[in-house]
């Protein structure tokens, strides 16, 4: 008889098949070596097939469309580039009511509803260009327009005092008057608009770096995290330095929210976030990733430091007990579990990310209210 594994694995292999692609699930089979001996390139290309293997297998195993958004979706999740995304997906695969496709559509709408970080970086870089181009020809002109002002006044000055000025002359001198006074009128306009293109900068400014802040705490944002990972990643590398990153989720979350409000559950996250603003300085940026989950990046900190620094803080925020002030009933303990991983122990910053990730799935799987570290290995 056909198990039911076996089912599954049938359209999955024909898909690839069709895709031009073996099924590569599983891991290389014992004796497996690459094509010339293998390298880089054969390796890249092995991850690819495991990637769509994957993907192809949660489409096909959950009974979903294969369709745009649910791949998009799915890449998102198991490439690791939405760490957050792929959780949501694992509790979900564990709950009775499993992975469906009202489910998946529902996550797709919220993450529409989230601006593309690439699009609007873009966006603002092209205001910013057109202002300066707007900024430096609105100076020019005036400046231009300022020196033309002061000869031609110079010259009403000069015409005005000759002493045997004809009718022709005194014309003249007229006209230039009333030049003068448009061109000083034209002046005065212009400078209005470069006033107005310095204000609209200005504005400009305040709204990428509210772009880039937590409303509710005050924290740096998922988008300004990531610009900041990518900065500090190329300084650590040209200077040898050890760089970690760490994922914090706050434990039972959902319990707190369903007993005290949603309301006091943002209280708490904002107690959590002030809890790890006070370990941060120049070295240590910490940031909310979204919902009751924090990043955060070590700089010239090895695994082990930042684990230890991130450990002293969820010690402190176990041992306080925290009051919902608006019903006087105690929260109890409120404690978080985190997940810390070298950045350079993996291939790139997203890699980084998911093992600091899984490592934080690691210490919840353990009990919480603790902070594992990954392995490279």
């Amino acid at each position: 008889m056909t198990s039911k594994a076996t089912r599954s694995n049938e359209p999955v292999g024909r898909l690839l098949g069709w895709l031009g692609l073996r099924d590569t699930r599983s891991s290389p089979p014992a004796g497996f070596a690459f094509p010339d001996g293998g390298g880089p390139r054969d390796l890249t290309r092995l991850a690819r097939h495991q990637l769509v293997g994957t993907i192809m297998a949660f489409l096909v195993d959950n009974d979903l469309d294969v369709s745009p958004a649910n791949l998009l979706l799915a890449h998102a999740a198991f490439s690791g580039t939405n760490p957050h995304l792929a959780r949501q997906i694992s509790t979900r695969s564990q709950s009775p009511g499993g992975i469906n496709q009202q489910w998946l559509d529902e996550l797709a709408d919220q993450d529409r509803g989230q601006p593309d970080r690439a699009d609007l970086d873009r966006l603002i870089a092209r205001l910013e260009t057109n202002l300066d181009s707007f900024h430096a020809n609105t100076k020019e002109a005036r400046c231009v327009t300022s020196d033309y002002g002061s000869e031609l006044e110079q010259h009403v000055v000069d015409l005005e005092q000759l002493r045997k000025t004809g009718r022709i002359v005194s014309s003249l001198a007229d006209l230039a008057k009333v030049m003068l006074d448009r061109t000083r009128k034209a002046e005065d306009d212009m400078r209005k608009s470069e006033d107005e293109a310095k204000a609209l900068r200005r504005s400009l400014a305040r709204a990428k770096r509210d772009a880039e802040v937590d409303f509710l705490t005050g924290l740096p944002n998922r988008r300004a995290f990531e610009l900041l990972l990518d900065k500090y990643y190329h300084e650590a590398r040209a200077a040898c330095e050890p760089l970690s990153v760490a994922f914090c989720d706050i434990d039972e979350f959902k319990k707190i929210n369903d007993v005290h409000g949603h309301e006091a559950g943002d209280r708490v996250i904002k107690a959590i976030a002030d809890t790890l603003a006070r370990i941060s300085n120049d070295h240590c940026h910490v940031a909310r990733h979204g919902g009751e989950e924090f990043v955060m990046l070590f700089r010239d900190a090895t695994p082990g430091q930042a684990a230890l620094r991130l450990d002293e803080a969820r010690e402190a925020l176990a041992d306080r007990r925290l009051i919902n002030r608006k019903t006087d009933e105690p929260f109890g303990q409120i404690t978080f579990s985190g997940g810390v991983a070298d950045v350079f122990g993996y291939g790139d910053t997203r890699g980084a990310l998911k093992a600091a990730d899984d490592a934080l799935y690691k210490a919840k799987a353990a009990g919480r209210n603790r902070v594992e570290i990954a392995d490279p290995a």
